[in-house]
């Protein structure tokens, strides 16, 4: 009997490190932490745990400027307790992945000291994009490029002897320089880092801002006028296939094959495409999805997309709802706009609640009855919401300090978990007896209905909800295989019906009204309860065992 690889119909909960459980009282998650809530995911019905960067960092922007890329962040434990998570993780059928970030470093990483340390145009410089600058004084940016997180991708450094030298480019915060991936020294030492973590047993690596490794190395000006069909000079180039291969022929080198997931931002899916050829990535990142409408017409168009442009390389479909990065779902699905646009994140804007939860327990059906991979986001699984009121003086993400407060940022969707209890920090350490605030205390009181602990065992919960639905995956054939393609069913144009194996259907009713279901033999799992009269609710799905 073929049995696919566990990654291609995988659901993964991505861990937050900081932000999903405190195991030793300091305010802090930690792998402490995780370790003590691993009965808690088997029982969630998860297969593998992507965690966020966990390596030494200054955290100038949580985590994702890493320090030394083969340690632990002290304040998330050590490499021993590493070894022990990924022991006692795969002891209940749990896969670990890491989060690696290959565009840049901190800028207290040793190589980048070195840097700065060392003349220009000396080898310890060519790890990065040194430059001078123009102007008569050398005293503007190299070029015209801007930060991810606002302002200019550029900052000049002094020199050894005091005065103003080169540029180093940063397409993200002034903290994180990029490599030079043109330094052949750059991409042995990642292949290293690839190995040294492979060895320990990680089953992968989620790939940070995979995309925008490989620069033009005239580093040109970018023209916003550029149609798609010119080559960027930074992002999407061709030349980063070739790095990608490298490590998928480090990952396969292993007894057990190890995997590697992009976060691949690319609006054109051909090009998108290429980055899951068999020599390259396993899976990336499906954004269009994430980021549509509640709408049926939207939401069937970008799931027949996703289908389509997978098949030709043999590549599953990825399906997510929320991240670290974005607008929680049950907070995007109860506005008027519900998609999702990392310059626009809506923040004030009338929010209905109950609306947007209701929306959220019916995408929950849908993206889990999907063919091919599913990543959920902690705190989903309890129905939490986007935090928006954090007091300006405890906002973290550089994205709101590097645009003087005009983008909200991301910490709204990264504030701790609610365990249990009645009032915050809502059982966030796992050593209440020391418990120290949270590293971002504003847990909202309204959360004391949504901890584990409140949750569990109720069956109209959110938790019970994904309870069932990722117990059901696992069960019926037809949701539980990647193999089982999607055929959509007869139906208004409103409602999002298919059938996925033989017998196993999905209905989503995004109309108005109530709707009858097709025939079927038995309702498996319903997002909301069905009317008296049978009827599948609006903002309600449904999957059923059909005759």
């Amino acid at each position: 009997m073929l049995t696919d690889p566990w990654w291609r119909d995988a659901v993964t909960y991505q861990v937050y490190v900081r932000s999903f459980a405190d195991g030793n009282g300091d305010g802090i998650g930690d792998l402490r932490g995780i370790r003590e809530k691993l009965g808690y995911l088997a029982d969630l019905g998860v297969n593998a745990l992507w965690l966020n960067p966990c390596f030494p960092s200054p955290m100038a922007d949580a985590g994702y400027d890493i320090a030394d890329y083969r340690d632990i962040e002290p304040s998330f434990g050590t490499v021993a307790e590493m070894d022990a998570l990924i022991a006692d993780a795969h002891a209940l059928g749990i896969r670990i992945l890491l989060d690696v970030v290959p565009n840049h470093c901190s800028d207290r990483h040793p190589k980048f000291q070195e840097a700065l340390a060392a003349a220009p145009r000396s080898p310890q410089r060519s790890w990065f994009w040194f430059r001078p600058g123009r102007g008569p004084n050398g005293d503007e940016p190299p070029n015209n490029w801007q930060s991810y997180f606002g302002g200019p991708a550029w900052t000049r450094v002094t020199e050894p002897d005091g005065t103003p030298g080169q540029w180093y480019l940063h397409l993200f915060a002034a903290e994180q320089p990029d490599f030079n991936w043109e330094n052949p020294a750059v991409r042995e030492d990642f292949l290293s880092t690839l190995r040294f973590w492979f060895d320990r047993g990680v089953d992968g690596f989620r790939i940070d801002s995979a995309a925008v490794l490989v620069k033009d190395p005239l580093l040109p000006d970018l023209d916003p006028a550029a149609g798609p069909e010119e080559e960027h000079p930074y992002n999407d180039r061709d030349g980063i296939h070739e790095i990608y291969q490298e490590w998928r022929a480090v990952a396969d080198s292993y007894d057990e094959p190890r995997a590697l997931f992009g976060e691949v931002w690319i609006a054109d899916p051909q090009r998108f495409a290429k980055y899951l050829r068999p020599q390259e990535m396993h899976a990336a990142f499906n954004f269009p999805f994430l980021q549509c409408a509640w709408d049926p017409a939207a939401l069937r168009q970008v799931i027949d997309q996703t289908v389509a442009f997978h098949r030709p390389v043999g590549a599953p479909a990825t399906w997510v709802l929320s991240n670290h990065d974005v607008t929680r779902h049950v907070t995007r699905y109860g506005r008027a706009e519900t998609t999702f646009d990392f310059d626009d994140r809506g923040h004030g804007r009338p929010l209905d609640l109950e609306l947007g939860t209701r929306r959220a327990r019916a995408a929950a059906l849908l993206y889990l009855a999907l063919p091919g991979g599913a990543y959920l986001y902690q705190g989903e699984e309890l129905g939490l919401w986007e935090v928006e009121d954090i007091p300006d003086a405890l906002r973290d993400d550089p994205m709101w300090r590097r645009t003087a407060g005009v983008n909200p940022g991301r910490d709204g969707c990264r504030v701790p978990l609610p365990w249990s209890g009645q009032s915050a920090p809502f059982g966030f350490s796992t050593q209440p007896d020391a418990e120290a605030e949270p590293w971002l205390p504003t847990q909202p009181a309204a959360w004391r209905e949504h901890t584990v602990e409140y949750q569990s065992g109720d069956p109209d919960s959110m938790l019970e909800l994904y309870r069932s639905a990722l117990r059901l995956r696992r069960s019926v054939p037809g949701f539980g295989s990647e193999r089982e393609s999607l055929r959509w069913m007869d139906s208004a144009p409103e409602i999002l019906s298919f059938r996925r194996g033989t017998d196993a259907a999905c209905v989503v009713n995004l109309s108005a009204e109530p709707v009858a279901l097709p025939e079927h033999d038995a309702v498996l799992l319903t997002s909301s309860p069905l009317t008296d009269a049978g009827l599948l609710p609006p903002d309600a799905a449904a999957w059923l065992r059909l005759s």
